[in-house]
């Protein structure tokens, strides 16, 4: 099947949807089928696959790891009826200039766009060319937490683990796309603004609307898993954004598997090849990559009956997928002296805010290797 199949030439469709990354597909399946389910005017099936009304557009990364399980989320997109655009968007210095004005028609002529990752300069750039009246944000991790309190306080929009830093030649190249990003996303008498998240988003906007996702589509679609008497270790990419240690991490990892009696290390999709190998000879746990995200890893089963997990966005979502199993997920606090020197101040208090809010976990206190 070409990277485009499934998109009419001569219709134009009523919702775009963007998506880097599986979470964020996989978040806006969650969406369409909250849509349907809540009998509010969403297409049909039969609609979506003639290109009509929803096509979910990849803007493609270069990280194999990600490529691969953004191939096997399209796979399950098309399975539920939903066109698929699959866009090379980081394919060359060209790539982008070619992505965007072959999506600029399409974008003129939307009614909605639905987005997984605001703090995307590709996003940013995409939302200054739509005339789009309703737009949604769906999870695309903690980052929503983040992105919603911005959002409330009028600030520009920057990922958490950047934060506090000094703005780059780039970031400030850009600086008047991003302002323009905030104002299309701050809602108005012109546009409707509503985010599906699964998170504890605080501090809302004004006229934003929240609605809350709890994982229906997956917990339907796969499961419920077989459980093993094991724990199972869920990995991060804190030491790839640089916020934590990579010897601190690793001890970590050896001291909560060794007090569990973990067996299985499932790995972040961005964590690097070296620092698997190297967690995977000094632990002794056995490295599992997913070839989707780990909500649906987990409802497929098998699973431990207990999930151990550092400050991330599956101690939010796993409780949800998992529901009415009976796995427990516990979360591990990070110590701060796990943290690297160019870690944003912001860090420790957005990661113990990450723990803090979690709900249905158990939580521990940082191991001390």
């Amino acid at each position: 099947m070409s990277p485009r199949a499934g998109i009419g030439t001569g219709t134009t469709p009523h919702t775009l949807a963007f998506v880097e990354s599986p979470v964020q597909l996989l978040n806006v399946l969650e969406w369409a089928h909250n849509r349907r389910h809540a009998e509010l005017p969403v297409p049909s099936p039969a609609q979506e696959a003639s290109g009509a009304e929803l096509t979910l557009v990849v803007l493609s990364p270069t990280d194999p790891m990600t490529r691969g399980q953004l191939r096997r989320m399209a796979e399950l997109a098309r399975d539920e009826g939903h066109a698929v655009r699959w866009e090379e968007a980081r394919g060359g210095t060209t790539a982008p200039f070619r992505t965007i004005g072959g999506l600029a028609p399409l974008l003129r002529r939307a009614r909605r766009v639905v987005m997984g990752d605001p703090f995307s300069r590709y996003v940013q750039l995409l939302l200054s060319i739509t005339r789009a009246t309703d737009l949604v944000v769906v999870d695309d991790g903690t980052a929503t937490m983040e992105f919603v309190g911005q959002l409330a306080r009028g600030e520009r929009l920057v990922r958490w683990h950047r934060k506090g830093g000094r703005p780059g030649p780039r970031d400030l190249l850009f600086a008047p796309v991003s302002s323009s990003a905030r104002r299309r996303l701050t809602p108005s008498a012109d546009t409707r603004v509503e985010v599906f998240s699964a998170m504890p988003v605080q501090d809302v906007p004004e006229g934003v609307t929240v609605t809350a996702n709890t994982f229906t589509w997956t917990r339907a679609r796969f499961g419920p898993p077989r459980v093993t008497k094991g724990a199972d270790l869920v990995g991060t990419s804190l030491v790839e954004t640089g916020v934590v240690d990579a010897d601190r991490y690793l001890e970590a990892v050896r001291a909560l598997a060794r007090a569990h009696g973990a067996a299985r290390y499932f790995a972040h999709r961005r964590e690097s090849a070296d620092k698997l190998h190297r967690l995977a000879v000094e632990t002794g746990l056995e490295v599992v990559r997913p070839d989707l995200p780990l909500e649906l890893i987990a409802r497929r089963g098998p699973i431990g009956r207990t999930v151990l997990s550092f400050p991330s966005t599956v101690v939010h979502t796993l409780p949800l997928a998992l529901s009415g199993t009976d796995v427990r997920v516990a979360v591990c606090d990070i110590d701060p002296t796990w943290l690297t020197a160019h870690a944003s101040p912001r860090a420790q208090g957005f990661l113990s805010g990450v723990t803090g809010t979690a709900r249905d976990v158990h939580r521990l206190a940082a191991v001390m290797p």
